[in-house]
């Protein structure tokens, strides 16, 4: 289950955000001060220039007005240089390790969450959610706090000019304040719609160009052209929206800061022909009325993305608020060594509540013993499995190893113990050596070379003209199944498992690949404990035990002989494909 999924809220971004990097944000504080009174030097210097300079013809002050218009130009220049160097650069810095941390969790998530997300959804969560970050660090800081301290300090030096022409600019700011507001409360649920379109259309894109076999096979690209542009219109459609919101709350900024420079235009001029206000002071006015209006224009663009940034912080949070697989269990005991004695007390599970997968399941396998689970397609074989291999939890009795409850146990240490061969072992892009050297990186050449043999591996490659070195595509994508699984067989082999959970080990490999692989699988199970599913009953002959699992019960248990004796379940099974 999931935890409480809340709303980001600012006090929150400060906290997580903001404090443990507030000698860093300290800094940047600072330099926008300097950078936005430096900015201001240019409006204060013209008043001087028309009142003092030009009225009285005074080239000396003119030389250090001059002076100090450079000086703080060239201040301004190094304290943008500076904020950019520290903030923006610090912010990349800050999504990189949000991404590793996300990326980190999602990991360490339940089988059960990924077979109900789409891997392109957890990307977009991965990649493209924490990027609003660097709009509240970043840039987004940057703008935001100078835009209110160039307002601030704009709105101060005009006061001192003439407070009513002030009071006059401020009435439509205050209005223009209280749109903006109303507005990003309602773009905010926009932007975070949009991250879940993207990530959906994301996901069905990985699995349109993962299975492009399959699509072309049954000539369903028109198929596949449709859901993809279903999704794309989606997205146009969120996209419309919010910039139909964000133009109008630009548009409405222009309008009624417009409206206010014409009434200035009008007040001021009536104001100078009756001799109360400087021409100076006029333009010093207006550039002060440009620096306050030109952040408040920016407001703008900077509420849309702190809007977004929020939005995806919140996607980021509900991630992180996905209980882990260790969250649930009581205080987990480390173990480094297991004899490997599996039981089984009763177990039942269920997917769903009140649809029971397994029911009342009770078995000992003891170590170096090899248990086989047999029966027909979805009778709950592969669950068992999965709870041997702590995959899944037990909703009733419960999985022990060396009589203590998996459940109380480090999932990583018992985890090492552990060696899987999937029906369709995933592989990773790269070579067939990086594959293989998986659960053990630092195994030695002779190591692997000797898993290789084990595995008949060295049956194909030794044809390859780069051995072990050869690369095969993105899921192995260039090899044969029966290939593929004879690698993923020889990375259990290198992972020298205590325990072993072969699923459908030997079912992509045809009859001569078979007969190398049983030999190598005979050898791989001595002294560990073994749990095989198999379709192939030839393939479990010799198995310490025989599960016949129907309907999610065990409907036959014992031995391959004592159960063909019976005449029950398993007999028909084997008897069945013995006639094919």
């Amino acid at each position: 289950m999931s935890k409480k999924k809340t709303k980001i809220t600012i006090a929150e971004v400060i906290k997580t955000i903001i404090l443990p990097r507030w000698k860093l944000v300290a800094i940047g504080l600072i330099l926008i001060v300097l950078n936005k009174i430096a900015g201001l030097a240019m409006p204060a210097a013209s008043k001087y220039l028309i009142d003092d300079v030009i009225a009285n013809k005074d080239l000396e002050l003119l030389k250090y007005l001059l002076a100090g218009v450079a000086a703080a130009l060239l201040i301004q220049s190094i304290t943008s240089y500076l904020l950019t160097l520290l903030l923006s650069v610090e912010a990349q810095h800050l999504i990189s390790k949000l991404r590793v941390q996300v990326q980190k969790h999602i990991l360490k998530l339940p089988v059960r969450f990924f077979d109900n997300t789409k891997s392109g959804t957890l990307v977009t969560r991965i990649m493209t959610d924490v990027e609003g970050v660097r709009n509240i660090v970043g840039t987004g800081l940057v703008q935001l706090f100078g835009g209110i301290l160039s307002a601030v300090l704009s709105i101060y030096l005009m006061v001192q000019i003439s407070w009513q022409l002030t009071v006059f600019v401020l009435i439509p700011v205050l209005i223009f304040g209280v749109i903006s507001l109303k507005a990003f409360s309602y773009i905010r649920p926009i932007f975070r719609k949009r991250s879940e379109i993207n990530a959906e259309v994301t996901g069905r894109l990985t699995e349109s160009l993962n299975g492009i076999r399959v699509i072309k096979g049954f000539n369903a690209e028109d198929q596949e052209i449709g859901t993809f542009e279903k999704g794309v219109e989606q997205l146009y459609l969120n996209i419309r929206k919010s910039l139909t919101t964000t133009s109008f709350v630009t548009s409405t900024s222009t309008f009624l800061l417009g409206l206010a420079t014409v009434g200035i235009m009008g007040i001021s001029g009536y104001m100078i022909i009756n001799d109360t206000l400087t021409i100076g002071d006029f333009l010093s006015f207006s550039l002060y009325l440009g620096f306050m209006i030109a952040p408040i224009i920016q407001m703008s663009n900077i509420g849309t993305q702190m809007t977004e940034a929020f939005a995806g912080l919140d996607r980021t949070q509900e991630i992180m608020n996905e209980s882990t697989e260790e969250d649930h269990l009581a205080d987990t005991q480390p173990f480094k060594s297991i004899k490997g004695d599996l039981e089984f007390h009763h177990v039942s599970f269920a997917y769903e509540q009140d649809k029971e997968v397994l029911s009342d399941i009770s078995f000992t396998a003891k170590s170096g013993s090899v248990i086989a689970l047999v029966g027909s397609s979805g009778s709950g074989k592969t669950t068992i499995a999965g709870l041997a291999a702590s995959f899944l939890r037990p909703t009733a009795g419960k999985v022990t190893m060396d009589g203590m409850d998996v459940n109380t146990l480090s999932l990583n240490d018992y985890r090492s113990h552990l060696g899987v061969v999937l029906q369709d072992d995933f592989l990773f892009e790269g070579t067939i050596r990086e594959n293989i050297l998986f659960p053990r990186p630092e195994a030695t050449e002779e190591q692997v070379i000797a898993a290789a043999k084990a595995a008949n591996v060295d049956e194909f490659t030794n044809r390859f003209e780069d051995g072990l070195n050869t690369i095969i595509g993105e899921r192995g994508v260039k090899l044969s199944g029966g290939q593929r699984q004879r690698i993923a067989i020889a990375r259990a082999i290198l992972a020298d498992p205590k325990i072993l959970l072969l699923d459908e080990a030997t079912s992509n490999l045809d009859t001569e690949s078979e007969g190398l692989i049983q030999e190598s699988l005979a050898n791989l199970m001595v002294g560990r404990t073994t749990i095989v599913i198999a379709h192939r009953l030839s393939t479990i002959r010799r198995a310490d035990q025989i599960l016949v699992i129907e309907s999610g019960k065990i409907a036959e248990q014992g031995k391959h002989d004592e159960l063909i004796e019976a005449k029950g379940r398993y007999y028909q099974l084997y008897t069945y494909q013995a006639r094919i």
